[in-house]
């Protein structure tokens, strides 16, 4: 049996997908509505988490944060099994997936922290990536029973908080990624682009295939192997900000871009590729 902890958006489509696999499944929820709707798909909800963690070989979370993770668990504890695992899916710090592993360990009980970069529909259809990292012993012995639950599950070693740092990697990347989009429809309408032609650019322009090659470049600092000079990258991030300046468009990102390029330009790196900007982080 499974108990299930946090029935959001992530957690409550692990459950239909659980369910459909015959999987005997107990749920808690601090809403406790979001848990009994769940009963209509087979599961059973409880109020109080220590009783949906009785009789449960695994206990999965899907929670806000560190602080949720470990309220729950102690209030879980007392229905724990001494041979219970506790699969942690959340989104939290790596100290704090130190602190629950080691925690977890001396009260004889495995904790292992398993995040996702899945959608709602992905924890429905079993689709996506889930990552886990940790003691060999406790990853090995959850590894069937994950796989089913995602399209991919990642192994990322030993060091216990190695997926909590991926997952946080993961996120900044689509943060920016996202932030980016906002900041090129914010010029679009500088421009007077309007928002719906702006977006087609990327019908005809992917810029995704650039990026194991700037990666490359930064990780290996080969920043004489240029493709785009960091003043020319200047100039043009120069005539981006006059335009939205002009329109009375705010950019929110770009003139914090130009003011780090203007600072390793005045290092002397100006000839160089513009990925120079990392040079203080991978050198």
């Amino acid at each position: 049996m499974i108990a299930f902890f946090g029935m959001g958006l992530l957690g409550s489509n692990f459950v239909h997908a659980l369910r459909r696999r015959g999987e005997d499944v107990q749920v808690w929820n601090r809403s406790p509505d979001k848990a009994k709707a769940l009963e209509a798909a087979g599961a059973r909800a409880f109020a109080d988490p220590a009783d949906a963690a009785r009789g449960a070989a695994r206990v999965h979370l899907t929670l806000t944060d560190d602080a949720a993770v470990d309220d729950v668990l102690e209030r879980a504890r007392p229905g724990l099994a001494p041979d219970a695992v506790i699969v942690d899916h959340s989104t939290t710090s790596a100290q704090g997936v130190v602190a629950r592993v080691a925690r977890w360990r001396e009260r004889g009980i495995a904790f292992v922290h398993a995040p996702v970069f899945m959608g709602p529909q992905n924890a429905r259809e079993s689709t996506g990536i889930m990552m886990i990292s940790g003691a060999r012993s406790v990853v090995e012995r959850m590894r069937d029973a994950l796989a089913p639950m995602t399209g991919k599950l990642v192994d990322l070693g030993e060091r216990p908080d190695a997926a909590a740092a991926f997952k946080l990697l993961g996120n900044l990347f689509l943060i920016c990624m996202t932030t980016g989009l906002a900041e090129m429809l914010a010029l679009a309408k500088a421009l007077d682009v309007p928002a719906g032609q702006a977006a087609a650019l990327f019908d005809q322009f992917n810029p995704g295939v650039t990026i194991p090659a700037r990666l490359r470049r930064m990780t290996e600092a080969t920043f004489d192997d240029r493709s785009w000079d960091l003043a020319m990258a200047r100039k043009d991030a120069g005539l981006m900000i006059e335009a939205a300046a002009a329109a009375g468009v705010p950019l929110a990102v770009l003139p914090a871009i130009a003011a780090r390029m203007d600072a390793v330009i005045a290092e002397g790196h100006g000839g160089r590729d513009w990925t120079v900007i990392a040079k203080d982080v991978v050198t």
